[in-house]
């Protein structure tokens, strides 16, 4: 599991490091300059003659770039290093200089920028290391950087031979929520020392973090707090409760879904498919879409026993949904609320009686409206907005999108990234309802075997692993003859069980 720590954690690892003299800078600097090298080798350039440049701000990533410079130029890399804050760390520059790197002073007296010169050594670079600013951002970035990462921004987009960016820790620009209130440079790849930095998974700030990399310095974070999880393929097959030789389809696990309707009876196929494929020991379709067993026979029709729900896909009718979502918490199993019955949940939890852990899935649009706020205003801060939700309602938020986030009303967030943008196509939110819904009811039964339950912690890292699965089989529905392109909602249930038998290897 990938967990990712506020910048108090990280600093407070690192003061018995530094107190015992671990040379962590130079260390965080190596990991740099071999990055960089790996950029050229992969790239097919030659690495003497190569020119980089290292964008130092006043901080300690501006330190990290300089040393990284330092070596780099050891290395027969022409390098350029822009001062780009008054004072800079001091032993870093002196070792930068040591080595032959060619240093421009950039902002001067009264933050003045010599724009002109900053950009003539940017174009003649084809790899910029981001060492501007670092984990304590607090709030968009000021200037004289901001007319820095402006200009710089600009520079990288409009040219013909893009460089590469290399940030140091975390992009300039990118705070510890993962908002974006001002300019930040996109970084291609993003260095990142000791342990991932909150803003590098959290939306929409993850987005222009690249390819992130973490450097082991064997900081103490055992026992330390983690503000954000992300699951990989071994934390789902952990997960994912397996069949066992003696199980028969109670011990498996019962999915009851109320989606569809009369209008949108494709969303109760595609709802259904996905929860199907995901490997439950029994699906009963309980709404009102006609047509469903010719299309699944395995579906049982009938009423009977559940061990999770899933209620809206699909349904347009609120009193109907309302109807369905009464009786889906009356069970007092676990319930995935999607579409159609997000806008009756508030409603509905008014008078709920069994504390079961409830999934809420909106996508953006429809969390706007839950909160009576923009969707931009979602989109801009959606770790925020699902927080909010979680916490007013006492559920798990799934928001979905590019990044997905797993909010529990308390307790570390989850995020979880689109493997591919064909993703977005319609029917794919109710297929991931249905393997949703699927993943609590095989957890539901097999807590229930044991005598225990789920709690809101389980249940939100079980519905990140839904989101993984869901992603992955995306992923490999979309790869065609070593390309991507085009998928059908369906084709992700399809490859699903694929997905799931990679993991069991």
């Amino acid at each position: 599991m990938i967990r990712a720590y506020d910048s108090a954690a990280i600093r407070a690892a690192e003061e018995p490091l530094l107190a015992a003299g671990v040379p962590l800078m130079r260390e965080a600097a190596h990991a740099l300059a071999l990055r960089a090298v790996r950029v050229l080798n992969d790239d097919g350039a030659r690495v003497p003659g190569s020119v980089a440049l290292a964008l130092v701000g006043g901080g300690n990533n501006g330190g990290d770039a300089l040393f990284a410079a330092a070596e780099l130029a050891r290395r027969g890399l022409t390098v350029f290093a822009a001062l780009c804050a008054a004072d800079v760390h001091e032993e870093g520059l002196a070792a930068a200089r040591a080595a032959g790197v060619r240093v421009r002073q950039i902002v001067g007296e009264e933050k003045a920028i010599d724009s002109e010169a900053l950009i003539r050594i940017a174009r003649r670079s084809g790899i910029w290391i981001d060492g501007l600013a670092g984990i304590g951002l607090a709030g968009p970035l000021r200037d004289p950087l901001a007319s820095i990462v402006e200009a710089l921004g600009e520079e990288k987009d409009s040219s013909p031979d893009e460089p590469v960016v290399i940030a140091v820790d975390v992009p300039s620009g990118v705070g510890g929520d993962g908002a974006v209130r001002g300019p930040l440079l996109r970084a291609d790849i993003t260095v990142t020392m000791g342990a991932p930095k909150a803003g590098l998974l959290l939306p929409p700030a993850a987005e222009f973090a690249g390819e992130v990399e973490v450097v082991e310095l064997g900081l103490p974070l055992a026992g330390a707090e983690h503000r954000v999880e992300r699951l990989t393929g071994a934390d789902v097959a952990d997960l994912y409760p397996w069949p066992r030789r003696n199980d028969h389809k109670y011990t498996r696990g019962v999915v009851g879904l109320w989606t569809g309707s009369e209008r949108y009876p494709g969303a109760a196929a595609l709802s259904v498919g996905g929860a199907l494929a995901a490997g439950p020991g029994m699906v009963r379709y309980l709404g009102s879409a006609n047509g469903l067993p010719w299309v699944y026979p395995e579906a049982v029709t009938a009423e009977g026993r559940i061990q999770a729900a899933v209620v809206g896909s699909g349904m347009d009718d609120p009193g109907q949904a309302r109807a369905a979502l009464d009786e889906a918490l009356s069970r007092g199993v676990p319930v995935v609320v999607d579409a159609g019955g997000l806008a009756e949940l508030g409603p509905a939890l008014e008078k709920r009686v069994d504390p079961a852990p409830i999934v809420a899935t909106p996508h953006a649009g429809e969390l706007a409206s839950l909160l009576g706020i923009s969707r931009r205003a979602v989109e801009s801060h959606p770790v925020l907005r699902a927080r909010e939700l979680a916490e007013k309602w006492g559920v798990v938020v799934l928001l979905k999108g590019p990044i997905s986030v797993i909010a529990p009303p308390e307790g570390p967030l989850l995020t979880q990234e689109g493997e591919t943008p064909w993703l977005a196509t319609a029917g794919s939110g109710d297929v991931l309802a249905g393997i949703t819904g699927t993943i609590l009811a095989l957890a539901q039964a097999r807590a229930e075997e044991e005598g225990g339950a789920l709690r809101d912690a389980d249940v939100a890292r079980l519905a990140a692993a839904s989101v993984w699965l869901h992603a992955r089989a995306g992923l490999r529905a979309a790869t065609h003859a070593g390309g991507s392109g085009p998928i059908r909602a369906g084709d992700i249930a399809r490859a699903l069980p694929g997905v799931l038998a990679e993991c069991d290897r």
